[in-house]
């Protein structure tokens, strides 16, 4: 049957024309499947795209506006790196201090060198810029006391950076045990109005943990910076050995040095 359909033009004919079909058929496919990978393949993008936003969105950033009442006055700022600066503008050595506030060593720094800091601020001889960071959550038994400590600490600053190093003061002070799992939202609202922060925004930054995102990627960088200890402590840029920032009077003269 197949020779004689072979040699019939019209069978030749008639199979040309199925051929055709055939192959427009399996084309129509071919080109419908590719449409639909590519549809596929640009979803998937668009959703790598979106997380991988989301995973580096940092959230809002916290800034200081306060209006100093005179020239001289002490007053605040938000640096590149995400420290909170303290201090009178001129000043000429700038102190940058890299600590996590669930930190027992930076609690023991705190209570040692507080009153060089305020002093330094005061007189206009240093800035202090807080490096605050969120490391030690895994201390708090999962209740994320260092990085809810740390947004707390953009909340006050923002508000009022004048009551900031009270308001560090007392964060320490009252510094939990670690594995105790820290402090609750309400105890950090009741330490910031006892530091003078009554405005309810400040309330509400705190229990809405505002500036949980920009805390992460701050102590994202900051780590990733080399940083693997707290108190970090650096001075005009130079790092500080563990002995200058053992007693006072040789941290204020380092301080006082790098001011002149």
């Amino acid at each position: 049957m197949n020779s004689k359909v072979s040699n019939n033009p019209r069978g030749r004919n008639a199979l040309a024309a199925v051929q055709r079909t055939d192959r427009r058929r399996t084309i129509a496919i071919q080109v419908g499947v590719a449409v639909v990978l590519i549809g596929l393949i640009a979803a998937i993008g668009i959703s790598i795209a979106v997380r991988q936003s989301d995973k580096n969105d940092a959230g809002p950033t916290p800034t200081v506006t306060a209006q100093p009442p005179a020239p001289d006055a002490v007053t605040g700022s938000i640096t590149d790196n995400g420290s909170i600066r303290i201090g009178k503008p001129g000043a000429k050595a700038t102190v940058r201090l890299v600590a996590d506030l669930q930190c027992p060593s930076c609690q023991l720094f705190e209570a040692t060198n507080a009153t060089v800091l305020e002093d330094e601020v005061k007189a206009g001889t240093a800035a202090v810029e807080y490096n605050i960071i969120a490391f030690l959550d895994r201390a708090s038994g999962g209740a994320r006391y260092s990085s809810r400590a740390a947004n707390a600490a953009y909340c006050v600053a923002e508000n009022d950076p004048t009551k900031f190093q009270a308001w560090v003061a007392s964060m320490y002070k009252q510094q939990p045990p670690e594995g105790s799992g820290g402090l609750p939202d309400e105890k950090l609202v009741q330490i910031a109005q006892e530091a003078g922060y009554t405005d309810p925004v400040v309330a509400q930054c705190i229990n809405d943990d505002k500036y949980d995102s920009y805390v992460q990627k701050v102590t994202k960088d900051v780590l990733n910076s080399g940083i693997q200890s707290t108190p970090t402590v650096f001075v005009n840029g130079q790092q500080l050995a563990p002995q200058d920032i053992a007693a006072p009077d040789a941290f204020r003269q380092k301080i006082e040095a790098a001011a002149k």
